[in-house]
């Protein structure tokens, strides 16, 4: 059962990059969370604009044709397999969240594309669980090329989830000369991360944790970043015009980029 009463990290997610998934509590929550970061809607803005362009680059660029979105979010247009299939049409996306509604959402988004696309209710923290549905085993079993996005879902786990091993264990099972795509909200001083941390936390019941730019750059252990050398501003990975949407502060970040791994 869906409690609209409670904020939702995805509806939050939605509401500020200009969706209409979202209800009351996630607006009230989101006009507190403004007040703490101000940014916070240029950075979501900015990393879904990432993420398109991290997709179109990865099926133009290194004809990647098979993607697994880990928590993916409420659909907003273009979705992944909107853009991969721009590309080359018979691209196949599987979205993975453990949100009831975010599923239900895709699900009826993808109505009309079920042999390319598939939406899987699961937990990523529970990878033995996803790795044997039969649509992510389809896509391992032709053991070409897949990339795994994790963006702007990362912060959403705690220390104890270890979302280093996660990265890394996705990574192990995936074929060779596969890519990981990473975005993570980011801030190097303590005090900011520290009560953007509780203010999720105490909205959301459950939360992960903000990250330090060095601690990120840790999940791209084993790969060798594309485009550039380190992990970046997202806004400034391989922007397709000078009217990216950029954060007006430093203060806060999404921080990330594009990998093969080795």
């Amino acid at each position: 059962m869906i409690d609209v009463n409670r904020p939702s990290y995805a509806r939050m997610y939605d509401y500020l990059i200009g969706g209409t998934d979202n209800y009351p509590s996630d607006r009230r929550a989101c006009a507190e969370l403004l007040t703490i970061a101000p940014a916070m809607q240029q950075l979501a803005q900015a990393n879904r604009a990432f993420l398109v362009r991290a997709v179109r680059y990865l099926a133009r660029h290194r004809r990647v044709r098979r993607f697994i979105d880990f928590g993916t979010g409420l659909p907003t247009r273009p979705n992944v397999h909107q853009v991969a299939q721009e590309v080359d049409p018979k691209a196949s996306v599987v979205y993975i969240d453990n949100d009831p509604m975010v599923c239900a959402h895709g699900r009826m988004v993808l109505e009309e594309n079920l042999l390319t696309t598939a939406v899987i209710e699961a937990d990523i923290r529970h990878l033995d669980s996803i790795f044997t549905v039969p649509r992510v085993r389809r896509i391992l079993a032709e053991n070409q090329p897949v990339a795994a996005l994790f963006v702007s879902v990362l912060h959403c786990l705690d220390d104890e989830d270890d979302p280093w091993q996660l990265v890394s264990d996705v990574a192990a099972h995936l074929p060779a000369g596969s890519y990981l795509v990473i975005s993570h909200l980011a801030s190097d001083d303590p005090t900011l991360r520290r009560d953007l941390t509780a203010f999720m936390s105490r909205n959301l019941g459950t939360w992960g944790r903000v990250r330090s730019t060095t601690e990120i750059a840790r999940l791209f252990n084993g790969t060798d970043l594309l485009e550039h050398t380190s992990p970046v501003d997202v806004s400034a990975w391989c922007p397709d015009t000078d009217l990216c949407v950029r954060p007006a502060s430093r203060d806060w970040i999404e921080y990330g980029g594009v990998a093969r791994i080795r």
